[in-house]
Formats: structure tokens, sequence, C-alpha cells
């Protein structure tokens, strides 16, 4: 056996064993009656010799009448078997392609952040939807009609051997030229069923790049740009597929020649037999029939080949993405997660992404139950501060403490659990605004949802909204303003009542009048709690308990606004080219 060939059924063993073993008492199930409706083809082809010698040649009303009550049996049989066993395997079908996306889906999202930069949401779109779906189709040809098909050529091939096995020697004597060309035809559709699924992915991300960023294509005159390089793509899918479905379709042909060759051969030997009488009518045409019957499964059979291939590099992408384990794990004996409010440290902590050092030494303490801002350049590593306490990238140096506790010796859900994140965008899912906020939890009376809503100045716009709490929220929160949905944002936060929270640019986007309401609800919010800020508006952070001046990765002052201010530092500076700033506007 070739490693290709130990390759896809390695793929057919991994397919079986993770999804379709769970439903095998419906598998077994549609496979009897898959038996019934592929053996009634022989058993039709076998009724052509009575029906001939006795009835058409005999004369015999006895045999006409058993002879149409069994050929109408048979087709009975066969259409009872058959509607049984595809409604039991559709639903098997369903439920397997559906068991397979939720679980590619919850296993995208536990993979980390590098994963998710390096693949865009395009490729992962078609991984779930395509890739998925042309399993799919495997199901509806490759289980359904196979089994049926196979069971169709014993029937037929019993048939036609029981009349005369040189007759079907004859029949199959073009089988041998078929095996090298299927072969090759098999690597070809596999090639470019492979390529096809990347175009695809392309495309999507292509369409999901479109759709986001209509307004800044707009507004730069992109849109003949961007038609151009999605038809450019689609120039390819055309050439791919096309290519792909070229090898389908020879490996049918093939089987057509083949069988060509086997009938002439035939004609040739039995038309002899029967004109000096050495067989009847009856035997020619059971045999015929049987043959002619079992050319048409072999067709399908061969058209499978190909769909499997294209099948086999959808599978193939589908097991790699399932294999993939996230860097980032519990840790194996997990410590549990301080409780009350912690004080959170970075000690000496080093992180490089690439080539590129990130953060070099940085070392600072936020204290319990206080607001420590972080300041600085963009690219002075205060982003990444945020990612590292939430463990959504581990330090290559140094240590980071919660409440004494080390980061990676707690449960990453624990971990997170004490974090809430109010950011510059705040993700807002197209549903109303109540499931916005409450994303799923059922524990919430409405007297703490109200005083939520209170307390996030929520309640100061939902009056004014067509359906109150229950309006939409839009695509990404198109419904709201920016303001609006940041507000929303807070109330999530409220309602997670978490110990540590993280302020991520949130009223940098709001004007004025916006951003004074926002940041009444932040203060609110950050009461109580160890509270980390980062803000280029160095105004919203002048109260904060503690400042630290960040630059390319280092801690280069701390302490409070006017401390700082007082050292005529790198605080101070950045204070002044604000104020001049603002002094200009």
């Amino acid at each position: 056996m070739s490693v290709k060939d130990k390759t896809q059924g390695n793929l057919l063993y991994w397919l079986g064993r993770r999804y379709l073993w769970r439903y095998r008492w419906q598998i077994v199930i549609a496979f009897i009656f898959m038996m019934l409706e592929g053996s009634m083809f022989g058993f039709l082809s076998y009724m052509m010799k009575p029906m001939f010698d006795d009835v058409l040649v005999g004369g015999s009303r006895t045999a006409l009448t058993w002879v149409g009550i069994a050929i109408f049996t048979i087709f009975m049989v066969r259409a009872v078997s058959s509607i049984i066993q595809k409604v039991v395997l559709t639903r098997v079908s369903q439920k397997t392609v559906a068991d397979i996306r939720n679980d590619l889906l919850a296993h995208l999202m536990r993979l980390d952040g590098s994963f998710h930069q390096k693949h865009g949401p395009g490729y992962l779109m078609q991984r779930i939807e395509g890739d998925v779906g042309a399993v799919s189709k495997v199901w509806s040809i490759l289980i359904t009609g196979t089994g049926r098909d196979v069971i169709a050529l014993f029937s037929l091939f019993g048939v036609a051997i029981g009349m005369d096995w040189r007759w079907t020697l004859l029949a199959l004597i073009g089988v041998p030229l078929m095996v090298a060309p299927t072969m090759l035809l098999q690597r070809y559709v596999r090639k470019y069923a492979r390529r096809a699924r990347d175009i695809s992915a392309g495309l999507s991300t292509r369409l999901n790049e479109v759709f986001h960023g209509i307004v800044p294509i707009k507004l730069n005159r992109l849109e003949r740009y961007e038609a151009k390089r999605y038809k450019d793509l689609t120039k390819e899918r055309i050439r791919t597929s096309v290519a792909s479905s070229l090898g389908q379709s020879a490996i049918p042909g093939l089987i057509d020649v083949m069988s060509g060759i086997g009938i002439l051969a035939v004609l040739l030997l039995g038309g002899g037999q029967i004109i000096s009488g050495e067989k009847s009518v009856g035997d020619f045409m059971a045999f015929f029939t049987a043959i002619g019957l079992a050319f048409e499964p072999l067709r399908r059979l061969g058209a499978v080949s190909g769909t499997w291939q294209i099948a086999a590099a959808s599978i193939e992408r589908i097991k790699e993405l399932l294999e993939l384990e996230p860097e980032l794990r519990d840790p194996p004996h997990p410590v549990p997660a301080p409780q009350g409010v912690p004080e959170i440290v970075l000690s000496a902590v080093e992180l490089n992404y690439s080539e590129t050092a990130v953060l070099r030494g940085t070392t600072f303490t936020a204290e319990a139950g206080k607001t420590t801002a972080l300041v600085g350049a963009s690219g002075a590593g205060k982003s990444t501060v945020f990612n590292v306490l939430t463990r959504l990238v581990d330090p290559d140096k140094g240590e980071v403490t919660v409440g004494g506790v080390r980061t990676d010796a707690m449960r990453l859900a624990d971990l997170r659990g004490m974090f809430s994140v109010v950011s510059q965008d705040a993700l807002l899912f197209e549903d109303s605004l109540r499931e916005n906020i409450l994303l799923g939890r059922t524990d919430i009376s409405d007297a703490r949802l109200e005083e939520v809503l209170d307390a996030a100045h929520v309640s100061d716009f939902v009056p004014r909204l067509p359906n109150g709490l229950d309006s939409l929220a839009g695509t990404r929160g198109s419904n709201l303003s920016g303001g609006q949905r940041q507000r929303v944002a807070i109330a999530r936060a409220l309602l997670r009542d978490t110990p540590i929270l993280l302020l991520d640019e949130a009223t940098s986007a709001l004007d004025a009048a916006s951003e004074q309401v926002v940041q009444a609800a932040l203060d609110k919010l950050s009461a109580g709690r160890t509270t980390l800020v980062i803000a280029h508006r160095l105004s919203t952070i002048r109260n904060a308990d503690k400042i630290v001046v960040m630059d390319a990765g280092h801690v280069v002052e701390e302490g409070t606004h006017d401390e700082l201010l007082a050292l005529q530092g790198a605080y101070a500076r950045l204070h002044a080219m604000q104020f001049e700033d603002e002094q200009t506007v």
C-alpha cells in the first residue's frame, strides 16, 4: 500500500472513530436496508431469464403471473428500503457535519492569539463552512450511494457469473487498463481540490475585508481596486474548479470505455453461442441486464473516487486544525485564584514578538483597590502589558503575579475570570441590547439589571430606542453611537463584578459630552477594584493613584500626576505636548 493510500485510510479511520462511531447503530440499520436495496438489482437481472425463456418464448401464463408479482415486489422492496436508509443516513450526515462544525469552532476559539494573527477570519470561515460543507457532500455520495452500489455490484456480478463466468471475464477485460490512469487522475483531482479550497479562503478573506472596511474603501475610492482583486481570485477559482471537474469526469469516462470493450467482447462470443443453441435468449438477457445494470454503479463509484479526493483535501485541513494544540495551557497542578481585591506585580518582564523586543525588563506594582495608569507613546508596550496579565501571551522572562499568585500557575479560566475589560472598540453582537449586556446569563434579577443600567448610564438613552432594551444593536453595534456602545460595555463589566478592571483607551474616540458621561460611569465601575488604565489623553488619568510612564518596553517614571510633572521628565514632556495641541485646537 502506498503512503498516499495509507494517508487516505487514516483519514477515513479518523473520521469514523471520532464522529461516525457515536451513530454506529443508526448506520447499521441504514446498512441493512442498503443491502436490501442493492441486492434487488441482482434479483431484477435474474428475473430476466424466466421472463424471456418461460413467458416471452415459452408462453406460460402461470409464469407470467409469478414473474410479474416478483418484479413488482422487487421494486416495492427497493422503494421502501431506499427511503428508510436515505432518511436515516441523512440524519446521521447532518448531525455529524454539525458535530464537526461545533467542534471546529470551539477548538479554534481555544487557540492562541498568534494563530489568529496568522489566519484571518476569511480563512477560518472557509474552513468551518467550505471544508465541512465538502465533507457533507461525501456523506450523501460516499456513504449513501457507495454502500448501495457496492452491494448491487456483488449481487449483479453474482448473477453474471452464474449465467457464464467466461462472459463475465470478457465484460471486465478492460479493468486492468484503468488502474494506472485512475491513480494519476485521483492525484490530479486532489491537487486541484486543495488549491480550490485555498482560493475560496482567499475570496472569503477579501469579502470580509471589503464589508468591514467599506467606509475607508469609499473614502479612498478603492472600489475598482478591490473589485479587481476579487475578480482575479474568482478567475483563478474558475480555472482550478474546471481542472478538478475534468479529473472527476475522466474517471467515469474511463469506466465507459472499459464497458464498451467488455460489451463488444461478450456480444462476439455470446451472440455466436445463442445462434448455435448453446445458450438461451433468457441466459443472455439475464447476463446482459446484470452487466448493463452493473456499469451504472461502477460509473457512480468512479465518480465517488473523484469526490473523495476533493473531500479528503478538506478532511486533511479539518484534522490538522483539530490536532493543533494551544501553546498557552492550564498548568498540570493549578493553584486556586486569590480571593478579594488583589495587587498586581510585574517583575523584570521581557517579551519579544519575532525579532522585536516589546517589553524589556518591565517592572511595576498596581496596588490593590487603586487605579494605576499606563502612559507612553504608541509602541511603548502598554497594550502588551494587558495581554501578559490576561495570559493572551506569556513573557519570555520575568514574573507576573496577581494577589501573590503567578498568572501561569492558575487555570486560564480562573485567571481571566478575575478581569473585566472595557476597550476603545467595544465588541457588540448583532442581537438585542439586553442580550449584549447579559451575554446568556439567566441569574440576573430585573432589579440588579436596572441598577447596572443606571450606574453605566445606559438608562439615559434606552427610552429613546424603538424597542427599549430589546432593540437590536446592529452589526458590531452600528445602531448605537460610540458613547452608547461604551456604556453597554461598562454595563457588562459591572455585571461581571470582577476584582480587576482593565480600561484600554475607553474614552479616546468620544466627543467631550460623551466622554464626560462615560468617564462618570467608569469612575463608578473602578471603585473598590484594582484598575489599570491605558490612556493617551492625560487629562483622563490625572486623578489616578499612580501613573506608570513607559518608553520602548521600559518603565521610565512612576508617581502621581503632580509628582511626575515636578520631575520635568518624560511625563512632563508628554503633558506639555498635549497641552500645546489642545491650545492650538
